[in-house]
């Protein structure tokens, strides 16, 4: 009787080792199969994974066309000069903005430029040919360069550039943050600038400089402003090697190789100077390597709140509390991601009154688009309870999945064709080096994406929308504005050791439009803050004034808004800050209005 038992075990045994033994070859097969089949490769489309949520372009999208007219309107910059040495301050860029800092009612256009590789002495950097450059606008559709005559031809690392009215005085000034000490110019009224860092206290602070945002976090009528804080870089001769996506990566270009620095807020005293104030307030994000950051009042309480943009870090969401601090509402709002966040676009995507986010991401990441759930939320809760709440739904309207082999930088809201809802652009370019040329970067396309509606959502328009997204630059800042006053938005966008282009918005005008420009007579002299509602026919359009945030660059603060079909505005609400409301009625559409406050 033992015998048998004992075969019988061994019998078991036998049948158990040879199950298992097939269990193992068919996991084995399976995994030669289709798991090596399904390794993510930059750029290689994968059934499954980029085009699951693929749509078709509809027959009636818009008939718009951007036009490449850089040469003609004479923007002639090249960023950068001599080839790069593989830092990371060479590869993340420069940005531009938007702004009439003449006041003759047209807008005009600083670029920041990089002027060369980190290893540059300080004689050689002021010889750079590679410097920042204004241009002023000649308002038939061409523009002069003045950066030599009016004081801002910079030669300097430079990242970021944003206009406002520091010393309101009713004339734009300029902020310029570099790699390096940061730079602020006094628009002197008389068509040149003063370099006003030192007497400002702005220059006091030396490291790697990135995002801008100028903007009055206290109500005091005197513009603030926030400095975005990368890292703690460390130039180096010698690289070490990470590979990311079968793609070696040096680390002295890999973000992650480098701790976080604080961010600054900068207070403006009234008399000409800042003091800065980030711990303080509660703003610093020390853990956070922040590229982008935008002044936005999301839950409609008169007060800007403020959202950063972190790479390979939490991203942030500071509200402010009306008492000159702020809280961190990061998490409990749903925005905390960690991944690589680039650029920032905020607006009111669906119409629905409230502010939304979309933030451009590093490669297969996805973008994300949050949508505000204030008004689906019982307001007086929200106040009384300091919630504000969001809910990524890129994949839902368009926007996840088909954005994962491209690494986005610059971005905004804007409605490129007059429909009443607001499309996106983003601009892309990789951080990978080409394997044959590690002196250059992989070029990527851009992209448009038109917003059909807030049920559909976006679809990606690019390849029917001029010859110029056919092309491949590695894009960086990008911002729009009207620049030829014909009612329709204008982009400009700065590529990576490449040309600026200037894209002409060609048929956007076909439907009806207005243009809205604010005045105040004492204080915060254009605005900053301002929440404009318009109503249309049986469309609400909601604009924050200077509240977006691109990435290291600043779109037009004239207030654009389509009206579709609808030959008047019937109510244009202004509320300015600190809550004064003023109202216009039946306003004809096709016209730029100045609206001053009473």
């Amino acid at each position: 009787m033992a015998k048998k038992v004992s075969k019988r075990k061994r019998r078991l045994k036998i049948a158990i080792l040879s199950g298992s033994v097939f269990i193992i070859i068919l996991f084995v097969l399976f995994f030669f199969k289709t798991g090596t089949k399904q390794a993510y490769v930059p750029g290689e489309e994968i059934e499954g994974l980029t085009s699951e949520l693929a749509r078709d372009i509809p027959e009636n999208h818009p008939k718009v066309i951007f036009s490449d007219v850089t040469a003609e309107a004479g923007i002639r910059f090249d960023h950068f000069e001599g080839i790069r040495t593989t830092q990371l301050p060479e590869d993340m860029g420069s940005g531009l903005a938007w702004g009439d800092y003449d006041n003759d009612g047209w807008q005009d256009l600083f670029i920041a430029n990089f002027s060369g590789p980190v290893n540059l002495k300080a004689e050689d950097l002021k010889n750079s040919s590679a410097y920042s450059q204004l241009y002023h606008n000649n308002r038939d559709g061409t523009f002069t360069e003045v950066s030599s005559q009016a004081g801002l031809d910079l030669r300097a690392w430079a990242n970021a550039c944003a206009w406002g009215d520091y010393d309101n005085d009713g004339w734009l000034d300029l902020f310029v943050s570099c790699y390096g000490k940061n730079f602020l110019f006094r628009n002197k009224g008389d068509g040149t600038f003063d370099d006003v860092s030192r007497h400002a206290g702005i220059n006091a602070f030396e490291n790697y400089w990135a995002g801008v945002a100028w903007g009055d976090y206290n109500l005091d009528g005197y513009l603030d402003i926030y400095v975005c804080g990368y890292v703690d870089y460390q130039p180096s001769e010698s690289h070490g090697v990470t590979l990311q996506y079968n793609a070696q990566v040096p680390t002295a270009i890999n973000p992650s190789s480098f701790k976080p620095i604080k961010n600054l807020l900068f207070r403006n005293n009234g008399d000409g100077t800042f003091t800065e104030l980030a711990d303080k307030v509660g703003v610093a994000n020390e853990t956070g390597r922040s590229l982008a950051a935008a002044w936005t009042d999301f839950d409609d309480d008169g007060l800007p709140d403020l959202y950063v943009a972190n790479d390979v870090s939490d991203n942030a969401l500071f509200r402010n509390k009306g008492d000159g601090t702020f809280e961190d509402v990061s998490y409990i709002s749903f925005v905390a991601d960690y991944r690589g966040a680039m650029g920032i676009g905020t607006g009111d995507w669906d119409n629905d009154a409230d502010m939304d986010m979309f933030i451009t991401h590093w490669m297969a990441q996805e973008n994300a688009l949050y949508s505000n759930l204030m008004s689906q939320l019982n307001t007086k809760d929200i106040a009384a309870n300091n919630r504000i709440k969001f809910m990524d739904e890129a994949d839902r309207y368009g926007l996840g999945q088909v954005a994962l082999e491209y690494i986005g930088f610059g971005t905004f809201f804007f409605d490129y064709n007059n429909d009443a809802k607001l499309d996106i652009f983003m601009t892309n370019g990789s951080t990978f080096q080409k394997r044959d040329n590690p002196k250059e970067l992989i070029p990527m396309k851009d992209l448009l994406f038109w917003n059909y509606d807030s049920k559909k959502g976006f679809y990606e328009v690019s390849r029917v929308s001029g010859d110029y997204f056919n092309e491949a630059y590695v894009g960086r800042g990008a911002a729009y504005a009207d620049y030829d006053n014909d009612g329709d938005l204008d982009i400009c966008i700065v590529n990576n050791i490449g040309p600026a282009k200037l894209l002409r918005n060609d048929g956007g005008n076909k439907q009806k439009w207005i243009e809205i420009k604010l005045k105040r007579n004492r204080l915060n002299k254009f605005g900053y803050g301002t929440k404009i509602r318009l109503v249309s026919g049986q469309t609400e359009q909601v604009r924050q004034v200077a509240s977006q945030g691109s990435y290291f660059s600043q779109n037009s603060i004239v207030q654009h808004f389509g009206l579709g079909e609808q030959n008047v505005v019937d109510t244009l609400e202004i509320t300015w800050p600190g809550g004064h409301r003023q109202y216009k009625y039946q306003l004809p559409s096709n016209q730029i209005i100045t609206v001053t406050e009473e």
